[in-house]
């Protein structure tokens, strides 16, 4: 693979490498680009040495040197190439062109375009040109109305992930205007605000009968996003076909394209109309519908292979953070794998994605079994703003019978294996299908197993929410069930999610 103008090669990141003036050209070129540092000229392989530390190096290189800033608008990844490590920076088209090195300015030193496989210097009357253009109008420039906001919410989903917001964290993450209020990138992203999102659910084709109306939001948009995801897991029912040979299943919508266009709508919905994100379900599809058409300068044809030019920057980087979000311009192929261009309507002033249903959805109905009802029941409960006392904990008592003789048909957990690690009430009220619910506490490390087996991707943080423990104390309790062979880990600590281990 050769340069072209979407892609350079550099041998290895050294002091000497200007590797902002490469950013710098891709973020002022409509299409960006991307860097690979470990690859010479010619394309041949040669790695790099210390990947750890290239990485941090580029990325503080881009965040301290150029400007206007650029967080949110790129990506450093690792990836393997001939056995060798090589690193990717990935740079989209920025929205506050032209982008130049601090160290020069607004000069054709400081200011450069791609212009074939180069990076040319800009002439000073574009960079005249470009500036007085420039975005005005985002949600980083526009002050918030409100400036008493608290971003409880926010640190919770950062520390989920294992990251702290200091004292800086408001700079850091640009939730200032220029004049130093908060802006409305910080309304969103705060505890309190008026932002409601709408999931609605039709009876029929059309608007006429509203069967189901939810509403999710005035709260951090984290934290509303999360209860959009959750709420549509419910929603996108499994249906089956019966044939001669076999029994198929599948989902209403593909879960992957879904939730890709769950984000998408909501990370690059144009905030400024104040208009929120909406969600319609009908009997033959979902419609998705987000605020504001294609940004400026990018044509459909460069959306639809991925090209990205995020509206909110100061978002993306938020999303990004909690792991929400993965590489940029990720989210359209993957939803173009399962769905064609023609699910995207574009208007004057929204963007729409039509996703049909199953066909077979609305003919053969695979009846639920009870672990499908329980886990609807579930994530509809993860979805409340109940407290634990009041949702989670009892609908565990109601419940507890069924949960338990479904775990062992699920999972081949055996009777005496649940005896074992968790009291002889748990083994011999399933064998003569009776438990004494008024008489019996259920241990903890019991209902964090069945939170795990329910949804194995829910938090140490949300099964602290749910069962009204510490998170210090569920760690406890997850180390406890992996001694005991029950759960075991898939993958890190950040991407990863606990495994129930089958005991058949």
């Amino acid at each position: 693979m050769t340069e072209t103008n979407r892609i350079e090669y550099k041998a290895q990141l050294t002091k000497d490498l200007d590797l902002e003036k490469e950013v710098v050209a891709f973020l002022n070129y409509h299409e960006g680009g991307l860097v690979y540092i470990g690859i010479d000229k010619n394309g041949n392989t040669l790695g790099v040495a210390d990947l750890d530390a290239d990485m941090l190096k580029i990325k503080d290189r881009i965040k301290n040197n150029i400007a206007p800033s650029a967080m949110g608008l790129f990506d450093v990844v690792a990836e393997g190439k001939d056995g060798q490590h090589i690193i990717k920076v990935i740079v989209a088209s920025g929205s506050e062109k032209p982008y130049f090195k601090k160290k020069y300015g607004m000069t054709e030193k400081g200011c450069f375009l791609r212009v074939g496989t180069a990076a040319e210097p800009m002439p000073q009357a574009m960079i005249d040109k470009l500036f007085a253009g420039r975005t005005r109008n985002s949600i980083g420039k526009i002050k918030s109305h409100r400036q008493d906001l608290n971003f409880e919410q926010l640190s919770i989903y950062y520390q989920e992930k294992g990251k702290t917001l200091n004292s800086q964290f408001k700079k850091n993450l640009e939730l200032f205007t220029e004049d130093g209020d908060l802006n409305y990138a910080a309304y969103l992203l705060a505890d309190v605000n008026n932002i409601s999102i709408k999931v609605a659910k039709y009876k029929g084709l059309d608007r006429v009968n509203l069967a189901e109306n939810n509403e999710y939001g005035y709260c951090s948009l984290i934290k509303a996003t999360k209860s959009v995801l959750d709420k549509m897991e419910v929603e996108n029912t499994t249906f089956a076909t019966i044939t001669s040979k076999e029994r198929i299943e599948e989902r209403l919508w593909n879960a992957v394209a879904l939730r890709e266009a769950i984000l998408n709508a909501l990370v690059h919905n144009d905030y400024t109309r104040e208009v929120p994100p909406k969600f319609e379900i009908f009997d033959d599809r979902i419609e998705i519908t987000s605020a504001g058409s294609l940004p400026e300068g990018l044509s459909q044809e460069e959306f639809f292979e991925g090209v990205s030019i995020p509206r909110n920057k100061e978002l993306m980087r938020v999303f990004k953070d909690v792991e929400l979000v993965e590489q940029l311009g990720s989210g359209i192929p993957r939803i173009l794998q399962s769905y064609g261009r023609d699910c995207f309507k574009f208007m004057d002033n929204f963007t729409r994605m039509v996703f049909p249903s199953s066909g077979k959805a609305s003919h053969n109905p695979a009846p639920d079994s009870n672990w499908d009802t329980l886990q609807k029941e579930f994530h509809a409960l993860r979805s409340s703003d109940k407290p634990s006392r009041d949702g989670f904990l009892p609908w565990v008592k109601d419940n507890l019978p069924t949960l338990l003789r479904e775990l062992q048909e699920s999972f081949s957990i055996t009777s005496g294996k649940l005896q074992e690690n968790f009291g002889k009430e748990f083994g011999t009220s399933l064998k003569t299908g009776k438990l004494r619910q008024s008489n019996i506490k259920t241990p903890t490390s019991l209902m964090v197993l069945l939170i795990l087996a329910l949804d194995s991707n829910t938090t140490a943080d949300e099964i602290s929410d749910l069962i009204g423990v510490s998170e210090r104390s569920i760690f406890t309790h997850l180390n406890k069930l992996k001694k005991a062979n029950l759960i075991e880990r898939v993958g890190g600590r950040k991407e990863g999610h606990w495994h129930i281990t089958d005991q058949g």
